[in-house]
């Protein structure tokens, strides 16, 4: 055998011990001219070093390649029928690091030929569907369109779950941080095509963006699983318009304080537990117009308060919120987690009232997190019926709602304040006669209506009018984001639209976590990342309340006469309360003077 063509056959025949070698590279090298042929051997010896053992099995003995100019110009290589035809260009002498490009062309397309073959099939297994974002829809065959367009490393991967496969197989083989950018899918591949050669130590914490206590703050937190005590699933129960009728699905994060062993106690540090929760705006309480229908909406994932959450329902929704454990391992939280983590940075859905809802989502974020419940399959399109179906797989402790009395105790329920409002409510009317039966009719009157009878009771009936003025004030304004929203989103492209979402997420109201980062990583952003971050963070956090007051300004110059004026009156009516108050409680004092 010529030295040339021994040589060439070491170059090109993959190396490695007996057990895993399974094919051999068969290139056609006629015109590469010297500089060409060294930057294919210096390619192929990468590639070789990197190719874990299933992977290598999985392809056929003999894998010809051909290096060619006919290939459309956007285009680095192509498989068919086991043949890899690659893009000529790439072997030319402006080579990227180490041929970055070209090992990257050649292991795209061994993973397609590999996929294709009689051992591969991974593209069509449904957990790697489920991890890649092709997800099952509740009650119609197939599965819904990938919306993880943020933080993508290539638009292409979204394509098809074949060309996903094989996009990801490059990063997770050349990548050393892959693992920690898109862990469950770097675990799915170690146990599927075996380990990869080199990872990355990953930090512990969970990044994600979290609401802050005041109005429009967004922060960044490292959410340790190891604090992560229990998940429960948080049900709001129905509300009076039609799209909350069926409740709606969330779930709360038990997080342990600093220093607390993870146990029962964990669920007394309520000012540590976060809410996740699917959702258009931060604001949003619920999606009620005909958008939720036409999926105008976006639909993405927020990290909130608990007491930010439960003050919305119970208090301006008037709705009970059940909190009912999980039965999740340790193990299965952390996958949970890390899952959250890639839907909030790169999940940008469509938020549709049937098909694509609360509980679809919430249902499709447990099935990627919790493998075993993609098993059971958990697709239910309201939430009450993925609550239903959580209960019947025993995933679901509805025991603790048993003794209501001691359910509100221990956290479990949070009941409306519906209860409490017509107390206060009765008190007033006791004294000043109300034109209403209950708390409930009291505040679906016009403002106007409730102005004559503001400021003629006492001190414990003007306390009480003050806070159900409140609550009028809260859903008047949430009506309000509603009409602001579906202006907005029918006039998109707008000049006019176009300030008021710059206001909007200035304000912190439209938040889009992956935009936020910019810049070419894709996955969980990394310390570096969330370094450059911080000071963009700082800078909206000092500008926010601001932006937050100049929203409201816009917000009700865009409303309807009608709906401005009952915000213009009910915002007197605080005034006129609060002074009377100060006057009532003022006047013992001076009486005793």
């Amino acid at each position: 055998m010529p030295m040339r063509r021994r040589a060439w056959l070491a170059w090109w025949l993959l190396c490695v011990a007996p057990a895993t070698l399974a094919f051999e590279l068969a290139p056609d090298l006629h015109g590469l001219d010297a500089g060409e042929r060294a930057r294919a051997e210096r390619a192929v010896d990468a590639v070789a070093q990197r190719l874990p053992g299933t992977l290598r099995a999985a392809l056929p003995p003999q894998v010809p390649v051909r290096w060619v100019d006919t290939l459309p110009a956007h285009v680095a290589g192509r498989a068919f029928a086991g043949d890899i035809q690659l893009q000529r260009s790439l072997l030319d002498g402006h080579e990227d690091g180490a041929g970055r490009v070209l090992q990257a062309a050649l292991i795209h397309e061994l993973v397609h030929v590999a996929d294709r073959g009689k051992t591969g099939g991974w593209s069509g297994q449904a957990r790697f569907r489920e991890l890649a974002g092709w997800q099952r829809r509740p009650w119609k065959l197939g599965r819904s369109p990938n919306r993880f367009s943020d933080r993508s490393p290539d638009d292409y991967e979204r394509k098809s779950a074949a060309e996903y496969l094989a996009v990801n197989a490059e990063h997770w083989l050349m990548d050393a941080d892959f693992g920690c950018r898109r862990p469950a899918l770097a675990s799915w591949f170690s146990s599927t095509l075996g380990p990869a050669p080199r990872q990355a130590d990953c930090d512990a914490g969970v990044p994600l963006l979290q609401a802050g206590a005041e109005e429009g703050l967004v922060e960044l937190a490292r959410l340790d699983p190891a604090r992560v005590y229990a998940v429960d699933y948080l049900f709001a129960e129905s509300g009076d318009v039609p799209m909350s009728r069926w409740g709606h699905s969330m779930l709360r994060l038990v997080i342990c304080r600093e220093g607390r062993a993870p146990g029962p106690d964990c669920r007394l540090d309520l000012d540590q537990h976060r809410v996740l929760s699917f959702r258009a705006f931060v604001g949003d309480v619920e999606l009620s117009s005909w958008r939720g229908l036409t999926g105008g909406y976006p639909s993405r994932l927020f990290v909130l308060p608990l007491q930010q959450v439960v003050d919305e329902y119970i208090k301006v929704e008037l709705r009970g919120l059940a909190s009912l454990p999980l039965q999740l391992s340790a193990q299965e939280i952390a996958g949970l987690l890390e899952r959250s983590a890639q839907v909030h940075w790169s999940y940008d859905g469509r938020y549709y009232f049937i098909g694509n809802n609360c509980a679809v989502e919430t249902a499709k974020l447990l099935q990627a997190g919790v493998p075993a419940l993609q098993e059971a399959g958990i697709e239910r399109i309201s939430p009450r019926g993925l609550r239903r179906r959580l209960a019947r797989l025993g995933r679901l402790d509805e025991s603790v709602l048993d003794d209501r009395a001691a359910a509100i105790r221990e956290g479990y329920y949070f009941e409306s304040s519906d209860q409490h409002y017509d107390l206060l409510f009765a008190a007033a009317r006791e004294e000043l006669m109300l034109p209403a039966r209950d708390a409930q009719a009291w505040l679906k009157l016009d403002a106007a209506t409730r102005t004559p009878w503001l400021q003629r009771g006492g001190l414990r009936a003007t306390a009480g009018l003050l806070l159900l003025e409140q609550a009028a004030f809260a859903r008047a304004e949430l009506r309000a984001r509603d009409t602001l929203k579906r202006a907005l989103l029918a006039e998109r492209d707008s000049d006019g639209a176009r300030q008021l979402q710059m206001l909007l997420e200035q304000a912190g109201q439209w938040l889009q976590p992956g935009a936020l980062l910019g810049g070419p990583g894709y996955g969980l952003p990394q310390a570096d990342e969330l370094a450059a971050l911080q000071p963009r963070l700082l800078a909206a956090s000092t500008q926010a309340p601001q932006a937050w007051k100049q929203l409201r300004q816009q917000m009700r110059a865009q409303l309807p006469v009608q709906q401005r004026q009952e915000l213009d009156t009910l915002d007197a009516n605080l005034l006129a309360l609060r002074t009377h108050l100060r006057a009532q409680a003022a006047a013992p004092a001076r009486a005793g003077i």
